[in-house]
């Protein structure tokens, strides 16, 4: 049951509600009618999922607010959250199968404190607990797909242009015909059966991303796998999972694929089977169709945190030791060309973001990447996205010429998203010709791999250049290499900083400044060692001190430098 609080100047009232789902907004046929002229007329929906509530805005116009934050999409409500709709404040709870029921006045463990008092201690939250609730069990699943085959068979006959209707009148239309065929259904529908989520889970498979937004939604899940249409796999923790929920069809994923890819100017068809794509909270998205995907379309989402990470959660996970982020400050501050390198899943974009933090907010950031997914939090930012081609195979925008056009935009800094190819050239030329302090990640399982990867790419430009040509400019252009590492058991962890200094005997020299050293595993099977000083100054470093700069060289002191275990 979902018990709900809602107060406005000073006055409060309590509802309790049958099921797991309720509508929010001034009509009358909504679960929940408030006045109000910044309320729309179907404002929000609440609703469980894995016993956790929701809030998910309707498209009105002035907005769902938690902590002052406008929603967008299924959204979890949180211990302690402030969610605000018009002049309104709620509180909400819960009571499921496996929480009490609890008294009005008296929110449940899982409720949500809305209102701007201190809470007293009937109200107060409670700690949240660090155990993931189990996977739901799927018990809709036969009349969600009987009432989607239909629904689409209702827009055919209808000859419905969907993608030309406002996204309002395109819910409306949709839920009307799904309560026609509901009604046409009669009793085919058991009567235990939660209709009004019925309606809502068919509905949002048809329109929006079906059971993919409660999972979107979840903070604890960092990326979600559709291997086909009954086969979803969630990463939590580090660690994979299967998901017990389907999709009715392959159809229907189908067209979440599309859903998706339309409003970035993407496209995927026949002809182009596979496609890079990104969420609007900038979550990245590939998906790969048949006749490529032979079971069925596939689609893999990495969720990026709705919260501006930065260096202290590198400490609070484990990732770095503070030697190590005070050394990436100093190296991004004083405009070092920084190479982030890593294999698939690592956080080298995570890593990117945060260290990006650290540029002065006076200087101009130009980004290029294939599908948008940094998030760097500057004032004056230019981001640039690479345009694949058209249907006639005409148009496209390679990344590489992004990265020369970006010359022209006086930026002080080039940030490219991944170097996978020719644009590798085009990034040394860029670092080498006053564009200091640069930064990118590619794909290497240590730095020494990496710079050999780094001469495969300039290659890849077509240009018939000498290798020792080209690890003049690496060694030129590269001062950082930084080495992300994601380990069996899923942490994640910068595992080498390390220092290039120049060509000796056509061979490009390092030198390690920090890194990680496994001992073992705890009792949670989870790797621990030390982080590492090298004890070797950087040169830039002496060079720095020489002219005054404020400098802690402490931090590469071996002894130091290891106290932090992780």
């Amino acid at each position: 049951m979902l018990r709900v609080r809602l107060e406005a100047q000073g006055s409060g009232r309590e509802l309790a509600l049958a099921g797991p789902r309720c509508m929010i907004g001034k009509d009358a046929g909504c679960d929940i009618v408030i006045p109000g002229w910044k309320v729309s007329r179907r404002h929000a929906e609440l609703f469980v999922a894995s016993d956790r509530v929701y809030i998910r805005d309707l498209d009105s116009t002035f907005g769902t607010f938690i902590n002052d934050e406008r929603v967008s999409g299924a959204t979890v409500v949180e211990v302690g959250d402030q969610v605000r709709i018009g002049s309104h404040d709620l509180a909400v709870a819960w009571s499921g199968q496996g929480q009490p029921e609890t008294e009005p006045g008296a929110l449940a463990p899982a409720a949500v404190a809305a209102t701007p008092a201190a809470p007293s201690a009937a109200h107060a939250p409670a700690a949240k607990s660090t155990e993931h609730p189990a996977p739901p069990v799927d018990v809709t699943y036969r009349y969600r797909r009987l009432l989607h085959e239909r629904l689409l068979e209702a827009f055919d006959v209808r000859r419905t242009d969907t993608h030309r209707m406002a996204d309002a009148d395109l819910r409306e239309l949709t839920e009307r015909l799904i309560g026609e065929l509901m009604v046409k259904l009669g009793d085919e529908l058991p009567e235990g059966l939660d209709r009004h989520m019925l309606l809502e889970q068919v509905r949002d498979e048809a329109i929006g991303l079906g059971p993919l937004e409660p999972l979107l939604a979840d903070p604890s899940i960092t990326e979600v796998m559709v291997n086909r249409c009954d086969e979803v796999f969630v990463e939590r923790a580090g660690q994979l999972q299967r998901w017990p929920v389907n999709f009715t069809s392959d159809r229907a994923v189908q067209g979440i694929i599309e859903r998706i890819v339309a409003p970035i100017g993407r496209r995927i068809d026949e002809s182009s089977p596979m496609v890079d794509a990104r969420l609007k909270d900038g979550s990245r998205v590939n998906a790969v169709i048949p006749p490529l995907a032979l079971k069925g379309p596939s689609i893999t989402i990495r969720k990026f945190s709705k919260r501006k990470l930065d260096s202290s959660d590198l400490l609070k996970f484990g990732s770095a030791s503070p030697a190590m982020i005070e050394f990436l400050r100093v190296c991004v501050v004083h405009q070092k060309n920084m190479l982030i390198s890593g294999g698939t899943g690592s956080g080298k974009t995570t890593l990117l973001n945060i260290l990006s933090n650290f540029i002065p907010d006076d200087e101009r950031i130009v980004t290029i990447e294939d599908a948008a997914e940094l998030q760097l939090h500057h004032s004056n930012v230019v981001s640039l996205e690479a345009r694949p081609a058209n249907v006639e195979g005409k148009g496209a925008v390679p990344i590489r010429e992004l990265v020369k056009n970006s010359l022209r935009m006086r930026p002080d800094r080039i940030v490219v998203g991944e170097c996978r190819g020719g644009e590798a050239l085009d990034m040394l030329q860029a670092m080498n010709t006053g564009h200091d302090g640069s930064l990118t990640t590619a794909h290497a399982n240590s730095p020494r791999d990496m710079l050999a990867r780094l001469e495969v790419m300039v290659l890849m430009a077509g240009m018939d250049l000498p290798v020792t040509a080209i690890r003049e400019q690496i060694a030129s252009a590269v001062d950082i290499v930084v080495q992300q590492t994601r380990f069996a058991c899923g942490t994640r962890k910068v595992t080498s900083i390390t220092e290039i200094t120049g060509v000796e005997s056509g061979k490009i020299q390092l030198q390690e400044v920090f890194a990680f050293v496994q001992t073992g595993r705890d009792t949670n099977n989870k790797t621990v060692g030390n982080f590492v000083g090298r004890g070797a100054v950087p040169e830039f470093y002496e060079e720095l001190a020489a002219v005054g700069v404020p400098l802690e060289m402490s931090i590469f002191d071996d002894v130091l430098a290891s106290g932090k275990r992780a």
